[in-house]
């Protein structure tokens, strides 16, 4: 993808990807595709032409560009947001949960606190925590979940209430998420529902990179890691 160089967590790189990948879905599920018929006489002698319908949502380009337009302007009021909030304590056990497209962001964020805090976290479905590891939940874990803008919204904002009344710190990231929902709320911009994934990333991004510093550790820098993995063997350079 033509974007700029991350120095370490994929940044740019991410957020263009699932760009690219989303409108390609888009096209070729969304708006159906067709295999055309060989012609008898052509049976056997070539593969089938896809054919794929143009889009029907011709204001999705339009939507899209807006939504990024309005997370860019948020982006300040979101660092303003976690400069002093309880929610970022560094060493603290993380989880990430999500619904649908968003299950990527919660799967980033936890690469984000491997990579750039160089802290453990996890991350998994909602549903799929609801159905076991919710005996870890105690006072002092941190949660950060991802509303989806349509789906079992009101289960989730039930479960972020008893994490929070079990002593829990959780992180809310949606549309139109009320204030009080969670310790720190993050809220999105208007964007189709099915493409929040595109922006709903952004503020964990930039709560990785504060609690690095909270940390006292470099997010852009690996101690351990090389850009290129080489080697499935050890951890450490050869001459060390």
């Amino acid at each position: 993808m033509p974007v700029a160089f991350d120095r370490a967590i994929s940044v740019n790189t991410y957020t263009t990807l699932a760009l690219a990948a989303g409108m390609l879905a888009s096209r070729v599920v969304q708006e159906g595709s067709s295999l055309q018929g060989l012609n008898p006489s052509e049976k056997g002698t070539s593969a089938p032409e896809l054919k794929l319908r143009p889009p029907k949502d011709s204001e999705l380009p339009e939507s899209l560009s807006r939504g990024f337009a309005e997370a860019g302007r948020a982006i300040p009021t979101w660092q303003e947001q976690i400069e002093k909030p309880d929610w970022l304590a560094p060493r603290s056990t993380t989880y990430f949960l999500a619904r649908g497209s968003s299950l990527g962001s919660a799967y980033e964020s936890r690469l984000m606190w491997e990579e750039g805090v160089k802290t453990p976290a996890t991350a998994m479905g909602t549903g799929g925590f609801r159905h076991g590891p919710q005996e870890i939940v105690n006072e002092g874990v941190r949660f950060g979940m991802w509303i989806d803008a349509v789906q079992m919204r009101e289960k989730d904002f039930a479960l972020a209430r008893d994490l929070r009344k079990l002593g829990a710190s959780v992180m809310l990231i949606g549309q139109k998420v009320p204030e009080d929902a969670g310790d720190l709320v993050f809220q999105l911009p208007a964007i189709p529902a099915e493409w929040q994934f595109l922006v709903d990333i952004i503020p964990a991004q930039l709560v990785a990179e504060r609690l690095s510093r909270l940390s006292g550790v470099d997010c852009d820098t690996f101690r351990l890691s090389s850009f290129i993995v080489e080697d499935e063997g050890g951890l450490l350079p050869k001459e060390v």
